[in-house]
């Protein structure tokens, strides 16, 4: 399982996408909440919306629209690995509830070395440019 808010989509969440899908397992692609999204920064493209558009990536095999936490998602899906990037390694892993809980369920976890981008800096970047060419 991967998961995440995918919201702007890119060429970073493809890459992580393809990678785990060589694990050699099929990929169900966990989508975050507009909620949680909104936590990070503005809502661009809806929660629906995101899971039409990566239903249709190749590497994906199931996705699945989040209403609760991941560690709801976790206990009842038991997918057979959590897949996160390796960026989530300076933040000491995953949530220790949801570390505890792959313990727990048998679920391996495995981070990647494919962050190549960042939702967020795209959209700090977007702003930036923007806010330099309105008229004041």
């Amino acid at each position: 399982m991967v998961d995440g808010s995918f919201d702007p989509l890119h060429d970073g969440h493809i890459e992580y996408f393809r990678h785990a899908k060589l694990i050699g397992h099929p990929v169900l692609c966990n989508i975050a909440p507009d909620s949680w999204t909104r936590s990070k920064h503005r809502v661009l493209i809806s929660q629906e919306k995101r899971a039409v558009v990566i239903d249709s990536i190749r590497f994906i095999d199931f996705v699945h629209i989040a209403n609760t936490s991941t560690a709801k998602i976790l206990e009842d899906l038991k997918p057979i690995c959590y897949i996160k990037g390796d960026d989530w390694l300076s933040k000491g892993g995953v949530p220790q509830v949801e570390k505890q809980l792959c313990v727990d369920l048998g679920i391996r976890i495995v981070y990647l070395d494919t962050v190549r981008n960042s939702s967020t800096t795209i959209l700090k970047n977007y702003d930036a440019i923007s806010d330099e060419g309105e008229t004041k």
